[in-house]
This record gives C-alpha cells, sequence and structure tokens, in this order.
C-alpha cells in the first residue's frame, strides 16, 4: 500500500504549519481511539455509532472558484439524498456538514482541520485548485482522515489519505496532446493561471510536446485571481500558433477569453483545447466559444442509461437550465465510491476502507469507473469535446477504453521528472 504523501513539490503552500492536528475519529481502527465520527462515540470495529455518519462538504462558493466549485457542492447533495434514500451507508443516514474554501488555499487548510477534528467527519469532499489539495494534504495526513478530491489535476501524488476521482495527468492533458498531434498540430501556445496545476501540466506537456514533434511557441501566465489577459493575448495573436492549450482556472478564464476575442482569435486561426471549462463555464464566458474545445473524461452528451438518469435528478432538484458536467460528476461519483468501499470494508475506519478499496466499481454517468487501491486514482475515459451553439459539447475523440492512472508517469519514457 501507499506510504504518506509521494510527490514532488513543485509549489508548496506552506499554510497550514500553524494548525494542531488531533487524531479524527476514523482514522484508524484502534479501538483505544477516544475520538469519533458521525455523531456518536467511537465503536471500535466500524469507527462509527449511532444512526447517522458525518460526512463534510469542503467546496469555494465564495471567490473566483466559485463560478466552478457550486456546482461540485451541489452534486454532493443530490448523492448524499440518493444514498440516504437507498438506505445509507451501512444503514447509516449521511449528516453533512459544509464548509465554504472562499477560493483560499489556507482556508482550505483551516476548513478541513475543523471537519476532521471538530466536527470528526469520516470523510471530506471537495477542493478543486491544485493548491487548494496540497494545502489540505498534510492537514489530511496528520489527522489521519480521508479526502476524496474531484477534478482534474497535474499528477505526480499519491497519499493513503487522498482518493483522486478526477483525471491524472495520463487520462486528460496526455489524450489532449495525442488528439491535437492526430489533427496535425505543429505549434502550440501555452496559457496558464500562474500556480502548481498549469505549471506543472505545461511542463509535462513541454515534454511530450517534443516527443510528438510539436513545437510550444510561447508560454503565458497570469494570477488566478487576475482577469486582464490583453499583454498575454498579444502574444498569443503575434505568435499565430495553430492551437491554444488552456490551463487556466476560475473567472479568470473570462478575461481570457474577452481578450482572445478581442484580439481577432477565434476556432478558425487559433483553436483553444482547455481542461477547466466545461459544461458550466462556457455559457459564463461572455463570447460565443462554440467551436473551441475542451479534454474530460465526462460530458453532460455522453450516451448511456446511467447519464440519463443523472442529468434528469440533477436537473429536477435544480432546474432545466442546470448542466452538468466534469468535475461535478466525478464529486458525485465519489460519495459513491465511497459507499461502495465503505460497505465492502463493513467500517468506516480509514486503514479498513483503504484495504477494501482496491477494485471497488461503480457505474458512473461517465461509465463504469475503478479504483486503483494502490495509488488511489480511478480509471477514466479520455474524451475531447468541441463546443456547439447550445454550449454542450460534441465528443470527437474517446480513448478506446478506460485508461489506468498512472500518476508518476512511470510508463512514459520521455517523462524526465527533473527537466526543466
Amino acid at each position: 500500500m501507499l506510504g504518506k504523501t509521494r510527490f514532488r513539490p513543485f509549489m508548496v503552500v506552506a499554510a497550514v504549519g500553524a494548525l494542531t492536528f488531533f487524531a479524527a475519529g476514523c482514522g484508524s481502527s484502534d479501538s483505544s481511539s477516544s475520538s469519533s465520527s458521525g455523531g456518536g462515540s467511537s465503536s471500535g470495529d466500524t469507527c462509527v455509532d449511532g444512526d447517522t455518519v458525518k460526512l463534510g462538504f469542503l467546496n469555494s462558493t465564495s471567490g473566483p472558484m466559485a463560478i466552478s466549485e457550486q456546482t461540485v457542492r451541489d452534486s454532493l447533495i443530490l448523492a448524499a439524498e440518493e444514498i440516504n434514500d437507498d438506505g445509507g451507508i451501512m444503514g447509516k443516514q449521511i449528516e453533512y456538514v459544509e464548509e465554504d474554501g472562499q477560493s483560499e488555499p489556507t482556508v482550505f487548510a483551516e476548513k478541513i482541520n475543523k471537519l476532521l477534528t471538530e466536527d470528526q467527519v469520516a470523510a471530506v469532499f471537495g477542493g478543486w485548485t491544485s493548491a487548494s489539495r496540497k494545502a489540505m494534504l498534510p492537514v489530511v495526513e496528520g489527522a489521519d482522515g480521508l479526502l476524496f478530491y474531484p477534478v482534474q489535476y497535474e499528477g505526480l501524488e499519491a497519499s493513503e489519505n487522498i482518493y483522486y476521482t478526477g483525471a491524472t495527468t495520463n487520462q486528460q492533458i496526455i489524450p489532449a496532446m495525442d488528439f491535437l498531434k492526430e489533427q496535425g498540430v505543429e505549434t502550440l501556445f501555452l496559457a496558464g493561471s500562474d500556480y502548481v496545476f498549469p505549471r506543472t501540466a505545461n511542463k509535462i506537456i513541454k515534454q511530450y510536446a517534443k516527443e510528438l514533434g510539436i513545437e510550444i511557441v510561447g508560454e503565458e501566465y497570469v494570477p488566478l485571481d487576475s482577469d486582464d489577459w490583453t499583454t498575454q493575448v498579444a502574444k498569443i495573436a503575434k505568435a499565430k500558433p495553430d492551437f491554444v492549450f488552456n490551463t487556466i482556472n476560475g473567472s479568470s478564464n473570462v478575461g481570457f477569453i474577452k481578450a482572445y476575442y478581442e484580439a481577432g482569435l477565434g476556432p478558425d486561426n487559433s483553436p483553444i483545447i482547455s481542461v477547466s471549462i466545461a459544461e458550466e463555464e462556457a455559457p459564463a464566458m461572455g463570447e460565443d466559444v462554440s467551436g473551441q474545445y475542451a479534454a474530460w473524461n465526462y460530458f453532460q452528451s455522453v450516451d448511456s442509461p446511467e447519464n440519463e438518469t443523472f442529468i434528469k435528478a440533477f436537473q429536477d432538484k435544480y432546474g432545466e437550465d442546470r448542466p452538468t458536467s466534469d468535475p461535478m460528476e466525478a464529486a458525485y461519483t465519489s460519495l459513491y465510491l465511497y459507499k461502495n468501499m465503505v460497505e465492502k470494508a463493513k467500517s468506516f475506519c480509514v486503514d479498513q476502507v483503504n484495504e477494501a478499496s482496491d477494485g471497488v466499481t461503480f457505474d458512473a454517468p461517465e461509465g463504469t469507473v475503478t479504483v486503483n487501491g494502490e495509488n488511489h486514482h480511478i480509471a477514466k475515459t479520455g474524451l475531447i469535446g468541441q463546443i456547439n451553439d447550445e454550449n454542450q459539447f460534441d465528443i470527437v475523440w474517446s480513448s478506446e477504453k478506460p485508461i489506468e492512472p498512472d500518476p508518476f508517469l512511470e510508463g512514459y519514457d520521455w517523462w524526465d521528472p527533473n527537466a526543466e
């Protein structure tokens, strides 16, 4: 099994040093533990006593990331209500405790500490940016808790206290590059928010681009909370790349898209492929973004009975105008995977859940997903979609089968973690 975190800290958010860690109630099956979760005292064998189990939902409902994270929060609540209506987890009703990460990594660290040590939840679900995840990571490890992280990320990390239900690099970034190569792309411009995910993702993109014979003709970043892309987009217009690879996150995408179209760029000359614009974000861009591309593992347009049921349930609860998208689907899936893992383990204790996790499946809206118990990621199908005039995505490329997670890119000879 995994040890504690195995990752290379390209950017460590040093925001949690002052936090005090206490043993969370579900951290261990050791019956000597005096703390608990789920609203009752420790029950020894299962780590949760009483008729309920507390779970923490930690998402940004304020700040620049709220544009993306609100829908994740909504899908978690939907999953919790469905599971409760179906009898709960091991017969226990979910009692969820919500916290707002406020789009700030330091706040995420503080809030997950509260959830694990004061509220004593059995597991936490949420986070979006890699900066928020890296801020939470030492807290959840120090408390020996569980975090289910639902968003695609840069890889190069695995922890026995985190399950990564979004894509790792070889399930999103690499398929996107394969798609671009198949389209005959020869030049590529990289545009990203200035924090760990885009910086690391672009390091990987540059190495794989060299392998594929694609020239990187520019690379620009702005802070995550900045909307002014005028200067950077002028450089894109001058470079005239075949494609722009967009690793911008949150509302900063609005400023980027505005500057992009004002500079005379568009899908007919330098199209964009994004990894953070989905059905929720596309109509909020302030421009007609039809014709642009995105790489994900789920689109609302996925044709399956499970997805049809999911869309209906979500829109029945939140409104017919509410779209579904990849991160919120991965969050929804994460709660069902947790349920299946706990019920396989017959315990809420972290060590027993981890021991039972390998091979656990769920027939998710995106397709059947399977947990890899060694690296705590899940097998996912890679998809490329093109935005249509209804702000939905027409699927134009798909991997032949679910891609096994390889967060450290150990199966790729071209990858050198020590290279610039």
